[in-house]
């Protein structure tokens, strides 16, 4: 038996706990497969993680697998995992944020996952602009605008009611920053569980991370190990590569792990949950034992604080406006929310 391959206890990975009291298993699963796998390829990785321990899964609606990864949640309770033993969010896509459309969306990734309420439903990205699957990173919509406050807020209001009618347990944000959250947070009903955001170490997003915390916002981290087959349109030639950093090689040696290994590891002991995302059952297995071995010490966790480079590798250049300079104003980096 391939013993890198031993299912894990569900029971031993770390949990985060919400403002409601409800625990999110403390690492997930991605499925969005960018342009390199098939929504098949993803439904069997979701079923095959299911089986080997992991609890969390993390979709999309824009990812274009939800019925597959359907098929597999089925499957997985069929082989006896109960539903609330799972955590299962999706997200509201760009070109869905209209009054109308965000309760008739999220009963279609319902139908799709086959399931009768969702754990965590997000607002994928905070503004309304949309792109067409596959182009490339100059592609713009003639309609993108700058985020809009009040227009948010109309979309949240109809995520409150998904809450009310008992459709999703939680609701949250992602691709945030600070100047947005605190407007929601002064005008929301019912606040963000979590807000799933880029982390790793080169981009640590201490400020963002911090402001999480201290408002009882769960950090959920996407490309944990800086996201290597992230679409090639979000690729630029000044990118750093984690796993090849020498503090994160130093600790894999001393560990005898691949360096996306330490990645996980430094996600789950800093406080966030991270999102890695593979097909291959070696590796989201691997990353799912990490958690529940072989802590990194003080040290290496000082070390790696240490190597933050501030290099955000999803920077959402498809999602600018006309009148914006570049993908920085997507990201209000001097405080203030960029309005056009």
């Amino acid at each position: 038996m391939d013993v890198s391959l031993e299912k894990v206890d569900p029971n031993l990975v770390p949990k985060r706990k919400t403002y409601t009291g409800a625990q999110i298993p403390g690492i997930g699963l991605g499925t969005f497969g960018s342009d390199r796998f098939s929504a098949d390829d993803i439904a069997a990785a979701v079923l095959g993680a299911i089986e080997h321990g992991y609890r969390h899964i993390d979709c999309a609606m824009v990812y274009g697998n939800e019925k597959q990864i359907g098929v597999s949640l089925q499957k997985a309770m069929a082989g006896g995992v109960k539903r609330e033993e799972l955590w299962i969010t999706s997200k509201l896509w760009n070109n869905k944020h209209a009054e109308e459309d965000v309760i008739p969306t999220c009963q279609q990734s319902l139908q799709d996952l086959q399931l009768d309420y969702l754990d965590l439903y997000l607002i994928h990205w905070p503004f309304p602009n949309h792109h067409a699957p596959g182009v490339d990173v100059d592609s713009r919509d003639p309609h993108a605008v700058p985020y809009i406050h009040e227009n948010y807020m109309k979309t949240w209001r109809q995520m409150e009611k998904l809450v009310e009618m008992g459709l999703v347990r939680h609701i949250g944000t992602s691709n945030m920053t600070v100047p947005k959250l605190k407007l929601l947070l002064r005008d929301a009903k019912i606040k963000p569980a979590a807000n799933e955001m880029e982390l790793h170490p080169h981009f640590q997003q201490p400020e963002l991370f911090d402001y999480c915390i201290s408002n009882e916002i769960v950090p959920i981290g996407f490309s944990p190990i800086g996201s290597p087959t992230r679409p090639d349109r979000d690729k630029t030639p000044e990118d750093t590569v984690d796993i090849e950093d020498p503090v994160i090689v130093k600790i894999a040696k001393r560990l005898n792990v691949h360096p996306a290994v330490v990645c996980v590891k430094w996600a789950v002991q800093r406080g966030q949950i991270p999102i890695p995302f593979s097909i291959y059952p070696k590796e989201y297995v691997s990353n799912l034992k990490s958690v529940t071995e072989n802590p990194l010490t003080d040290e290496e966790m000082k070390e790696i604080a240490g190597i933050d480079k501030n290099d955000r590798l999803i920077k959402g250049q498809v999602f600018l406006w006309e009148s914006a300079k570049d993908w920085r104003d997507l990201w209000d980096l001097d405080g203030t929310i960029t309005k056009g």
